[in-house]
């Protein structure tokens, strides 16, 4: 079954929040809730949607910033690859030092993301593959026809390797061995910018065609 998917870009990043829903059970996910957690509730409750879960592709500051909020106003479980963990944990840090934000402490993670072991959201199954190199614990979600990749590859464009924990040949192989194995016609729902397909990054993305090198 293809699950519904909604992109909400938001905050100072303009980080992408994805609503994952299956439509006829009306329940649905938040993947990477990011800063403005009462726009995320909000779309939900205009769609008459039923909050189930939150997983989160990888831990960056961006991406997990709303957790708290999201947390606290609904009490559904948080889930997470244990890799990213210590990058969890040290959010509130790196948005003191880092930009000046006053970021509350984030709930513990309820549930480990486990490469292998389906997510669902009502009927809709997600696959869950391991894409390190742009954090250690970062997870593409594989669908029906879809794939978010977090902040592993972007339209034209693939993941910064220079924040703790990133590595460049680590993300590119992860890249090659786990989303471009993926039919070309798979939509790619990235952690910033526009969605993409697996053909087009494939054929004209200038990182993974050797036209740029990533350093």
């Amino acid at each position: 079954m293809r699950p519904e998917v909604l992109c909400l870009t938001n905050g100072a990043f303009a980080e992408n929040c994805y609503v994952v829903a299956d439509r006829a059970a009306g329940d649905a996910v938040l993947v990477d809730p990011g800063e403005e957690a009462d726009l995320f509730l909000a779309r939900l409750r205009t769609e008459r949607l039923t909050l189930r879960a939150v997983w989160l592709t990888h831990a960056h500051l961006d991406h997990v910033a709303g957790v708290a909020a999201i947390k606290e106003a609904t009490g559904v479980p948080i889930w997470l690859h244990a890799d990213d963990r210590p990058l969890y944990d040290a959010a509130p840090q790196q948005a003191r030092v880092l930009l000046g934000l006053d970021l509350p402490a984030l709930p513990p993670p309820d549930r480990a993301i486990v490469p292998g072991e389906p997510l669902r959201v009502g009927a809709v199954e997600f696959e869950v593959r391991h894409v390190p190199g742009h954090s250690p614990g970062s997870v593409a979600l594989v669908g029906d026809g879809v794939a978010l990749v977090g902040d592993a590859v972007f339209a034209g464009s693939v993941g910064r390797t220079d924040l703790p924990g990133g590595d460049s040949e680590t993300l590119l192989t992860s890249i090659r061995d786990q989303l471009l194995t993926l039919p070309d016609e798979t939509v790619l729902y990235p952690g910033h910018g526009p969605e993409t397909t697996v053909g087009r990054e494939r054929r004209t993305n200038p990182f993974l065609t050797g036209a740029y090198r990533l350093v």
